[in-house]
């Protein structure tokens, strides 16, 4: 028990001496993540909704974003390395940014194919019977209604790639990674289990407040 109490007040020590850095990382894993989720955002969303009009083509779409979700994350990043080297950009933002847009794929084409595809017909119907164009209904109507299952995805992107963003510390990419690379490299326990905690509550802190804008952008009629 005294050790684990010692354990804990290094760690609370760490965090206090350290505060300043630990919020500099944090703010690099946020801006790494961030920017890799609007990018997949972008790209998964409308390829999700182009998906339900074309059903060969979201078979294999979605293999190949189930295959990449297969690489373990250490190998994809090592992939990335030497593609980017051709323009100088073999390690630091530029591969682990591309390698988390990857990752985000499969979650956000698949919630967005499948709750999509999923409308209720009487709805386009509806929609098609006031004269709606197929860009205003999409918009105005399908993805309102599908607004939880899209953010589920999301959300499902966000905390996964926190999770996978430590691995982008070892190719000089920053982030909170970094207190646990370099404290598994100097056997700086206390350094490593910091490094956790503040992973944890950025993700569940993302979470949350992803949860929070999923209510705000749902329709009330929509549960």
């Amino acid at each position: 028990m005294n050790d684990h109490q010692s354990t804990f007040g290094r760690v609370m020590e760490y965090f206090q001496n350290n505060m300043d850095w630990v919020i500099e990382l944090t703010i690099e894993h946020i801006i790494l993540v961030g920017s890799a989720i609007m990018v997949a955002i972008l790209i998964g969303v409308p390829l999700g909704i182009y998906l339900t009009t074309n059903k060969k083509l979201a078979g294999t779409v979605l293999n190949i974003a189930g295959v990449i979700m297969t690489i373990p994350s250490i190998a994809l990043f090592g992939i990335m390395v030497p593609i980017f080297s051709i323009i100088n950009y073999g390690i630091g933002f530029v591969p682990a940014f591309v390698a988390l847009v990857l990752y985000s794929q499969l979650p956000i084409i698949r919630n967005t194919y499948t709750a999509i595809h999923n409308v209720d017909p009487q709805i386009r119907d509806a929609a098609k019977g006031v004269g709606m164009s197929t860009i205003q209904r999409i918009f105005k109507v399908e993805i309102p209604n599908t607004i939880p299952v899209i953010m589920a995805g999301v959300r499902t992107a966000v905390v996964l790639n926190i999770g996978i963003g430590v691995i982008a510390a070892f190719i000089g990419a920053g982030g909170l990674g970094t207190l646990i690379s370099q404290g598994i490299t100097r056997g700086y326990h206390e350094m490593v289990i910091s490094g956790a905690i503040a992973i944890s509550i950025l993700g569940i802190s993302a979470d949350l407040f992803l949860r929070f804008l999923q209510k705000l952008l749902t329709p009330k009629g929509v549960s």
